[in-house]
């Protein structure tokens, strides 16, 4: 039984089905639900950025988050499911790394998540947090891939 479903958001509509899984999973369970949008300062520090515009463009990324994740917290309530909501930092690394950890130390049972299902070069050259958190977390993990992808 999994009573603590860890689900991991990030606008995409992959993580939108993870979350519709979830959901029902822990409906069905009677399991309550940890969201999570993870900051990560990588992609924002990638371009050529100035100190200001760096600040302002992590301020924006937070407050994308917050109001993601009320989004999504309002939906998870509706359907009768217990709840809570954290944003996560990932200064130096990938987006995977804090929602493993999150995992371990809430502590979660499953982790939910959407994924591109990329593969190839694509899955080279722009990673897979869903890989990451497969091959690191110490529990079970289910992806949610978008339908006909």
């Amino acid at each position: 039984m999994y009573r603590n479903i860890l689900v991991p958001l990030d606008g995409s509509d992959t993580a939108r089905l993870g979350l519709h899984e979830a959901i029902g999973l822990a409906k069905s369970q009677g399991s309550r639900i940890r969201l999570v949008f993870v900051i990560n300062e990588l992609p924002l520090i990638a371009g050529d950025v100035s100190g200001a515009t760096f600040t302002q463009l992590l301020e924006q990324t937070r407050d994308y988050g917050a109001t993601m994740l009320h989004e999504a917290q309002a939906a998870v309530r509706a359907a009768g499911v217990s709840v809570d909501t954290k944003i996560l930092e990932a200064p130096n690394g990938p987006a995977g790394e804090p929602i493993v950890r999150e995992a371990a130390d809430w502590p979660a049972d499953l982790i939910v998540c959407g994924t591109h299902g990329r593969r190839g070069i694509r899955r080279i050259v722009m990673g897979s947090d869903a890989e990451y958190i497969v091959r690191l977390s110490a529990v079970p993990v289910l992806l949610v891939r978008a339908r006909g992808g």
